[in-house]
């Protein structure tokens, strides 16, 4: 059974299509990168599946069970956490508060919630960062923060919305090296990233979207090569 199945999922807005019709499932343990031109429709169907929009036609699956209609919070309960492509930390609490807010979801009291809290600071590098106040973040720690947040609710699929835009070269092959960590935990992931290198190096399979459209899904090698997926996106964005 697979763990995440999107079942010909469609959202219409107005008279316009922002996802037709797509389909394809993720398995546990998985890293699974999503790609498409600006407005193909990733962070839509990224808001689908958890909840912050319902599907005009189609389902979503997570674990053998229908999660279509939820709110987010009770998709975020269920196991399913993500990051956002703007990074909106709680900018007036530090980086600790910020993910020690997140750790209360799944623990019992602040002493829980708190030793969970400083466990994913070490886990993602920010554990000296911890008193800073977020708002005084530079982007890169940002990011990393987003992501933090979204591990204290301890999921089982982490969506990842450009977690890497906006990155230096350094900051960039830090986080590859936590995106694996993450999966070496078990958590599976989804990511949205139009940085090619990374989301070559790090995906299991890919799925291009395209004016709200699956148009190819394989291994990193036959999206590579795939001649509709280069005319597409690739070409444009490998040049970039």
């Amino acid at each position: 059974m697979s763990f995440l199945v999107i079942n010909k999922v469609s959202r219409f807005f107005g008279g316009l299509s922002a996802l037709t019709n797509v389909s394809f499932e993720i398995s546990k343990g998985d890293i699974v990168g999503l790609i498409g031109p600006n407005g193909a429709g990733k962070t839509t169907l990224f808001n689908v599946v958890n909840g912050f929009y319902k599907p005009s036609k189609g389902e979503v699956f997570f674990r053998g069970r229908t999660i279509s209609g939820l709110k987010p919070h009770q998709i975020c309960q269920k196991g399913i956490a993500r990051t956002f492509q703007v990074v909106k930390p709680l900018q007036r609490l530090s980086v600790f508060d910020n993910v020690l807010a997140s750790a209360f979801l799944r623990t019992a009291g602040r002493g829980e919630a708190a030793k969970l809290a400083l466990d994913i600071l070490q886990f993602t590098g920010l554990f000296e960062e911890r008193d800073t106040i977020s708002k005084g973040l530079p982007l890169g720690m940002r990011k990393r923060l987003e992501i933090a947040r979204a591990l204290a609710t301890q999921p089982e699929l982490l969506l990842l919305d450009e977690s890497f835009a906006g990155l230096n070269p350094t900051e960039l092959n830090e986080s590859i090296q936590i995106i694996r960590r993450i999966r070496e935990k078990g958590i599976t992931i989804m990511i949205i990233e139009h940085h090619m290198k990374v989301i070559m190096s790090i995906s299991d399979r890919i799925v291009v979207l395209n004016y709200g459209e699956k148009i190819a899904e394989g291994t990193p090698q036959e999206i590579r090569h795939s001649p509709l997926v280069v005319e597409a996106y690739l070409g444009e964005a490998q040049s970039a």
